[in-house]
């Protein structure tokens, strides 16, 4: 096989869809699994999202979560509790109809989403305002038929996610929770990922089935797209009457309690994939890279070998003393320069190539990955690598904000909006506010409204759809 069918052979500026298929197989992320819509997540893939459910566990129990199980299967007369929630689902349901040969009684949904399931048991386990607040989160997966558009990580059937469910005694606290989880959303996927968001709130129209309201944060993707990264919702008491989720107050007066729900998804990875790879392969930020440096060992006979090794070997327990994955290719059947182009490929941020004449000069080639930058780094000044790897995530997020800019445009008027949705990006319009001009603008564009920033404002623009008076400045764009 040479060298080209290995690497990556679409440019991302060209097809950027396949490119990113391309990226995930050969960069060995995920692969497909037998049944159509489904994916196999391999181990580097299943690290970094191992990476960030360690970020989000530590800071959700700072802020009082705790983790919890829910079973994935869900019986149809429950999800009928909440009609209108429910009925969002409906046409991505999996059905479990037998066990064995025996028809169910009671069809069983395999999860698409667990407000029904969580809520049934809260309300078992909420007596008192002493049971206030019950913050719990679960790692688990969701099953939804996404059938004909899949994309790995970005659109399948089954995914991993994390959902968080909260019950409160007042309105006023759940919506601070709201926003505290949103805030820790941005927060880790910009200082982890390094990816950029803008947040704010959904419309009516495109808020999730059954919440008072969306808060949301959404990413500009490099080919134009928009991706929505992560919900956080305020429910109000929406969910805890049908479900009699409800609580003696101090008063012993019976109350119905207020809640959040919110989420991520590993669609985090093929946002981080789509934002810094290039057309070698991924592009991994140091934070979440399952391996942050890789050692290149170079020698050409067996007396060179030893004197390399013994140095790769020192080399490498300065760094791993110093909490860094580091990892030494020793494969002997390899070129380094294969090795190079292989590693590239799988994006690890820090290559180190040290041969004899290296060593003779007492230091080491260090190789970025992001930038593709190469500098010479002395024995002595090993640690310096730390602070290497800390300016290679921060400027990876700097570049990511100065692209994400070059994506968004201030539009004036739909005619201009409609040339410009063409290319794609974040276009920031004058809207009014109602339902009709929203539907009316995807079903002529594709575009619809992906977040209203929090710092939109009531603005004395026209709106350009209809041209009446403007309510606020959202960001319209095509969505994955």
């Amino acid at each position: 096989m040479s060298k080209e069918e290995i690497g990556i052979t679409v440019s991302k500026e060209i097809d950027f869809s396949e490119w990113y298929t391309q990226v995930v197989l050969k960069a060995k992320l995920a692969d497909y699994a037998p049944v159509k819509g489904l994916i196999v997540l391999r181990p580097d893939g299943y690290s970094i999202w191992e990476s960030l459910k360690t970020t989000f566990d530590r800071k959700f129990l700072k802020n009082g979560i705790r983790n919890g199980f829910l079973p994935i299967l869900i019986p149809e007369s429950l999800l009928g509790k909440e009609q209108k929630h429910f009925a969002g689902f409906n046409p991505e349901v999996f059905w479990v109809t037998h066990s064995g040969e025996n028809v169910l009684g009671d069809r069983l949904a395999l999860r698409p989403t667990s407000e029904t399931l969580a809520y049934t048991m809260y309300s078992k386990w909420i007596q008192s305002w002493r049971d206030l607040p019950l913050k719990i989160n679960f790692w688990n997966t969701a099953l939804r038929a996404e059938i004909k558009a899949t994309k790995p990580f970005l659109r399948t059937s089954e995914f991993l996610w994390q959902e968080g469910h909260t019950v409160h005694a007042n309105q006023e606290e759940a919506e601070n929770e709201v926003m505290k989880i949103l805030e820790i959303y941005k927060n880790t996927v910009e200082d982890e990922l390094a990816i950029p968001v803008v947040t704010g709130k959904k419309s009516e129209k495109e808020k999730f089935v059954g919440a008072v309201y969306t808060t949301t944060m959404e990413a500009i993707m490099p080919d134009g797209k928009a991706l929505q990264m992560g919900t956080s919702h305020f429910l109000g008491q929406n969910f805890s009457v049908p479900f009699e989720v409800k609580f003696a107050d101090k008063d012993n007066i019976e109350q119905f309690a207020w809640q959040t729900s919110w989420g991520v998804s590993w669609r985090l990875i093929g946002a981080m994939i789509m934002v810094h790879g290039d057309d070698k392969g991924l592009v991994l930020p140091p934070k979440v890279a399952p391996i942050q440096i890789v050692i290149v060992p170079i020698f050409k006979s067996d007396d060179s070998k030893e004197i390399v090794f013994k140095k790769v070997n020192e080399i490498y327990e300065e760094l791993e003393s110093k909490q860094i994955r580091v990892h030494i290719d020793d494969r002997v059947e390899l070129t380094p320069g294969y090795k190079f182009n292989d590693w590239e490929l799988k994006g690890v941020p820090l290559r180190i190539e040290i041969g004899p004449k290296d060593i003779e000069k007492e230091q080491i080639v260090l190789a970025k990955r992001y930038n593709r930058e190469k500098i010479n780094l002395n024995f002595k000044e090993i640690e310096k690598i730390v602070t290497i790897l800390d300016e290679i995530q921060k400027d990876m997020l700097k570049i990511a904000k100065i692209k994400a800019k070059e994506n968004t445009s201030i539009i004036s008027n739909y005619t201009e909006f409609k040339s410009k949705i063409v290319k794609g990006g974040f276009l920031y319009a004058y809207w009014c506010g109602k339902v009709e001009c929203e539907t009316k603008i995807k079903e002529e564009t594709g575009a619809d409204i992906r977040v209203i920033p929090f710092e939109s404002k009531n603005t004395d623009g026209k709106c350009m759809y209809c041209q009446e008076q403007s309510i606020t400045i959202p960001i319209f764009a095509r969505g994955y």
